[in-house]
């Protein structure tokens, strides 16, 4: 394979006009609209990391043991509340035991793990040429491996990428002597190509100084000030800077600074399968690649090229171009098996509700019996020593980054919620 040096390939000499520093969008005040297809793309799969993170400390042991102690599940899983009302949700997926409690995996959900590991096998060099070109974003040629651990979901990579892939490809990846950071050994030129000049050979031609534009879409109502609009334009216009260049020489705060961090960002969620990324890991992993400062604000300022979704009582910042509605328009194989992952969780959501629909007729007699023998019902979580308060809070979508204003617009009034159509 044909390999780089470890420096940066330095950006080509840009018009000096185009260094000077510029304000024209950086000072404007650019409306947030609600998008309800990407909103619900990411709902859909809010429980979704604790789900497989769960399912992993199951099954990722060989052999998979019989069954976890509740008590010994990672205390990293992020459940959004106690974990056992969590696992109760999905009986599909999850089989508890009770004194002690102890939970492990369903037949189906085994199933579905083997098909995942299958999945993993057939993605293996893909899954390295994704980290690969993560870290050639990096100047230094390195990230912190807690980082790359925390975006292994979002690559795509195995569990145990750090002993089942890393090993396999001793002449690109090496940890620090310390094990803190992944390093980069030596670059790719073939891989050194991002989605957005790959995207411009294919509908027209590309060569290096050209102008490419990015694409742009808006959901319905939403309207740019004339004066942003004719900046945007002219935006569009200024030469492409591939993320893998060097950049380091560009002025500060100027149009064409901004452009290369689009850019930057934008091929850090196009390496990622479900094109997007929660704020706040992307804005360590931006710190990691030594973006401009204010490049946080970026994602606010460029509505047509991002979307940033208040759901979850987080910030997700979504690549708007890959998706269509709220369907991936290039949907990579780890996708579809997250996609029958999420139709297991509605199942036993299903089945809970079904369940509740029971409990709540048979309650009823409980209750006219526990009332004629004096019988007190107290809740089984209660005996564990679980409190009932429900953690979950309404998040504020009204609560936006300052100075970007806040519309809320309907862009799309009915969106599917059938797994199965995935």
């Amino acid at each position: 394979m044909p390999l780089l040096p470890l420096p940066l390939p330095r950006a080509r000499r840009v018009p000096a006009a185009l260094l000077v520093p510029a304000r024209g969008l950086l000072e404007a005040r650019v409306p947030w609209v609600r998008d309800r297809a990407l909103d619900h793309v990411v709902e859909r799969e809010g429980h979704l990391v604790p789900f497989l993170l769960t399912k992993d400390a199951l099954l990722a042991a060989t052999p998979p043991p019989h069954a976890v102690p509740l008590h010994s599940l990672p205390s990293s899983i992020p459940f959004p509340y106690r974990p056992l009302r969590f696992l109760r949700e999905y009986p599909s997926a999850f089989a508890l035991s009770p004194h002690p409690i102890e939970v492990s995996p369903t037949t189906r959900l085994s199933a579905l793990h083997a098909a995942e590991a299958q999945v993993v096998d057939t993605t293996f060099l893909d899954a390295a040429d994704r980290l690969l070109r993560l870290l050639m974003l990096a100047p230094s040629r390195a990230l912190p491996l807690r980082l790359v651990a925390r975006l292994r979901l979002n690559l795509g990579l195995a569990s145990d990428f750090q002993r089942s892939l890393l090993p396999n490809y001793p002449d690109y990846f090496a940890l620090s002597p310390d094990g803190s950071l992944l390093e980069l050994v030596c670059c790719r030129k073939d891989l050194a190509v991002s989605a957005m000049q790959a995207y411009a050979q294919r509908t027209g031609g590309y060569k290096v100084g050209d102008a490419v534009a990015f694409p742009l879409s808006f959901p319905r109502g939403f309207e740019l000030d004339k004066k942003v609009r004719k900046w945007l334009d002219e935006w569009q216009r200024l030469p492409y800077i591939s993320p893998y260049e060097d950049g380091s020489h560009l002025a500060p705060r100027s149009d064409i600074t901004e452009k290369r961090t689009v850019a930057v960002l934008h091929e850090v969620l196009s390496l990622t399968v479900g094109k997007k990324m929660e704020k706040e890991v992307l804005v360590k992993l931006g710190e990691a690649l030594r973006l401009p400062p204010g490049f946080r604000k970026v994602v606010a300022r460029h509505p047509g090229i991002f979307y940033l979704s208040h759901k979850l009582r987080t910030q997700t910042v979504v690549l708007r171009e890959s998706y269509r509605r709220h369907m991936l328009v290039d949907k990579h194989p780890m996708m579809g098996i997250r996609y029958q992952y999420l139709h297991l969780m509605h199942m036993g959501m299903e089945e809970v509700g079904k369940g509740k629909g029971k409990d709540q007729r048979s309650s009823r007699s409980e209750l006219n019996i526990g009332e004629e023998f004096g019988a007190v019902r107290e809740d089984d979580e209660n005996e564990e020593g679980y409190d009932d308060e429900d953690d979950e809070d309404k998040v504020d979508e009204e609560d936006m980054e300052a100075g970007v204003a806040s519309e809320d617009h309907e862009s799309d009034d009915d969106v599917d919620e059938d797994m199965e159509a995935h």
